[in-house]
């Protein structure tokens, strides 16, 4: 509390500081478009379109400077959705323009009634972040991206992603803008995973941001639909659940073949091993079964074009009651700690394999015992 504490006297001496060098007259002018409310500052003195982007900012708009082409002009624009953003007396004296143009007949009740909802409920959760896009691509990936023209809107960014505890190049990657074109900076979907991570498990500062981003990018996938909320919402769970739970006593009772088996673990460990310049990671758990004490392992690679990753056991002959029994316990144990059950293949020489894919090794992360190798493993073989 003390630390939050002092975190609101900052930012109060901030702003002070902020309006004592700030002209006596910083006019910014409002436009209403076809759309979307405009708040204008346009100046040939970069000195002064920074000073009314530094406010802006102190106000919770994210205002970035801008150039017009080769000319000496310099220009803040902010619109409906970052000034929506803004603290509750910037959007108040907002919504009282629109009011008026209402009643004179300047914009229709429809236009006004849609700009009204925003800035008077705030569109965005949190003070201060800018305006990042949550959206899925063609392919179904996510993509969460805030970009700008402004180098060092991109940069300030990036660094308070750093201070959350992301790592540029793992977690996210920045373009720094050139020639008068868009920048961004973009989440990986690592990223976000581990940003939900630190707000459970970081520690002091890094846990407050990085809770405070993952509420944002959560309500912002809200506003982009149920498909892409649903998607950010599983990775953040993912991310959540990473390395919650340990080996080493998990008991649980799970259903396999219309037969239901009851799995103790005893521990277990994940390992790299190179093998003709092929990093596999073993998975191995020593685990009761049924009543049946082993270790069971399981094998993983990258395979295909896609790099997808692949993991493979193959149940024994000499296993109690033999090969078939053996495969049965190997899948009890997976759905086990996974929540999936494998796939299942019994090939003409009477071997039986297990496949496990991407899915089930997401599952193995939530083991504190698996979770770093699984993780650096997964970085050094690349997503």
């Amino acid at each position: 509390m003390a630390r939050q504490d002092q975190l609101r006297k900052d930012k109060l001496e901030e702003i002070r500081h902020g309006l004592e060098e700030a002209p006596q007259r910083l006019r910014h002018n409002v436009y209403l478009r076809e759309n979307k409310v405009e708040l204008h500052f346009v100046s040939t003195d970069r000195s002064r379109v920074k000073l009314a982007a530094r406010l802006l900012r102190l106000a919770g708009v994210s205002a970035e400077v801008g150039k017009e082409g080769g000319r000496d002009v310099y220009y803040v624009i902010a619109t409906t959705d970052m000034l929506a953003a803004g603290r509750e007396e910037l959007r108040k004296a907002l919504a009282e323009v629109v009011k008026m143009a209402r009643d004179n007949g300047w914009v229709d009740e429809e236009r006004a009634r849609r700009w009204l909802e925003k800035l008077e409920r705030g569109r965005m959760l949190m003070e201060g972040w800018p305006k990042y896009r949550v959206q899925l691509t063609r392919s179904g990936a996510l993509d969460v991206r805030y970009r700008s023209a402004n180098p060092d809107g991109i940069e300030r960014e990036a660094q308070r992603l750093k201070e959350m505890g992301l790592e540029e190049g793992r977690h996210f990657a920045v373009k720094i803008p050139e020639g008068g074109r868009d920048g961004y900076v973009s989440i990986l979907k690592e990223g976000l995973s581990y940003a939900a991570w630190l707000s459970e498990y970081g520690s002091g500062m890094q846990r407050e941001l990085a809770a405070e981003f993952v509420k944002y990018i959560l309500q912002r996938a809200k506003e982009g639909g149920e498909e892409v909320y649903e998607k950010v919402r599983e990775i953040i769970e993912e991310g959540r659940a990473r390395g919650s739970l340990t080996l080493k006593g998990f008991e649980k009772k799970v259903e396999v073949e219309g037969r239901e088996y009851v799995v103790k673990v005893k521990g277990g460990e994940a390992v790299e091993e190179d093998r003709g310049g092929r990093k596999l990671l073993r998975i191995r758990i020593t685990a009761e079964v049924d009543g049946v004490r082993r270790e069971y392992t399981i094998t993983y690679s990258r395979l295909g074009r896609d790099k997808a990753a692949v993991g493979r056991a193959y149940a024994k002959a000499d296993a109690p009651d033999g090969r078939e029994k053996d495969a049965e316990r190997y899948s009890a144990l997976i759905k086990a700690l996974t929540g999936k059950e494998p796939k299942v293949y019994q090939w003409s020489d009477d071997t039986i394999e297990i496949v496990c894919g991407r899915e089930h090794l997401e599952g193995f992360r939530r083991f504190a015992e698996l979770a770093d190798a699984i993780e650096k493993w997964l970085e050094e073989t690349g997503r």
